[in-house]
């Protein structure tokens, strides 16, 4: 940075024809402005200006150097120019990355109004059931359910979320009665697949916590196709709740043990937008942060955020 701002003093001294002109521009000096220029002759290994008391001359090596300054420094005010402008207003490409089933029913149906509000912003919106790597996909934010445990990554909380236990009212008209969760080992449970882990299922009673090792009829690593089961009356799943609430409200599904905290994970549950950290956010990074905030719980037909 001190060999830039001597190369700017060299041009700006030129252009003003004196030392103290070029201070005063920069709000040095003159014998600060002639120093940073000495130094850098002397990095050069030639003398770039004639001085004498009265005036600044050009050397011939002077010459040739101003001419090939003179654009690199136009690029650098250019670029600075272009930096600060994609600081101050959100354009250029945004990178999102989702899970399948919260992308395709919440998220992709916001993105037309914030593209709407921010004209000159591209949305390119990535859908997959695992964590996005945030640096090596080139990824802006990620939107996850539950806290992410990485440390070296940003977080803000969009919304909380729980986890419910729904059948379908057919299912359950076929199958016993479920007033705790011991029931659950009598009923057919569809299971979101983790892998060859046991499947857990957790449950807070009063600050009482019941854990469940649960032999799934059927698993999956898609919440859709789990709430498409549950639907079809194939048993009782454990899903998000902003995936079934227009299903809950309508009847098609039936929430159980509505008493009980359901939750299968070892953290708070809640929508979590995750990005690099920078002491920097980019506009078009805050701006989506800020129209989630305001849109998710309108979309999930939530009061307000929380």
């Amino acid at each position: 940075m001190r060999r830039l701002q001597a190369m700017e003093l060299f041009a700006s001294a030129v252009r003003e024809g004196s030392f103290s002109a070029a201070g005063r521009r920069a709000g040095l000096s003159p014998a600060a402005v002639s120093r940073q220029v000495a130094a850098l002759e002397a990095s050069l290994g030639t003398q770039l200006l004639n001085r004498t008391s009265r005036s600044l001359a050009l050397t011939e090596a002077g010459r040739e150097y101003l001419a090939r300054l003179e654009p690199i420094l136009q690029d650098i005010a250019e670029a600075e120019a272009a930096a600060a402008a994609l600081q101050a207003t959100p354009r250029g490409t945004l990178r999102v990355h989702s899970r399948l089933m919260f992308g395709m029913r919440v998220v992709a149906p916001l993105i037309p109004a914030f593209q709407e509000r921010y004209p000159e912003l591209r949305v390119e919106l990535r859908l997959a059931e695992h964590a996005a790597r945030l640096a090596e996909d080139d990824i802006d934010v990620d939107l996850r359910i539950g806290a992410p445990p990485e440390r070296h990554l940003m977080q803000r909380r969009l919304l909380r979320s729980e986890r419910v236990l729904v059948a379908s009212p057919d299912y359950l008209t076929r199958m016993p009665a479920l007033r705790s969760p011991r029931d659950l080992l009598a009923h057919h449970c569809l299971a979101y697949w983790m892998g060859p882990e046991d499947v857990v299922w957790r449950f807070l009673d009063q600050g009482v916590l019941e854990e469940l090792r649960i032999a799934a009829r059927f698993s999956a690593n898609n919440g859709e196709v789990l709430r498409q089961m549950a639907l079809a009356g194939h048993g009782i799943a454990l899903l998000d709740d902003y995936t079934v609430r227009e299903e809950l409200e309508a009847g098609r599904l039936t929430r159980l043990l509505p008493h009980l905290r359901v939750t299968n994970t070892g953290f708070e549950l809640g929508i979590f937008a995750v990005f690099r950290q920078t002491s920097l956010l980019p506009a078009k990074t805050r701006a989506f942060l800020d129209f989630l905030v305001a849109a998710l719980p309108r979309s999930l037909g939530r009061a307000e955020a929380d």
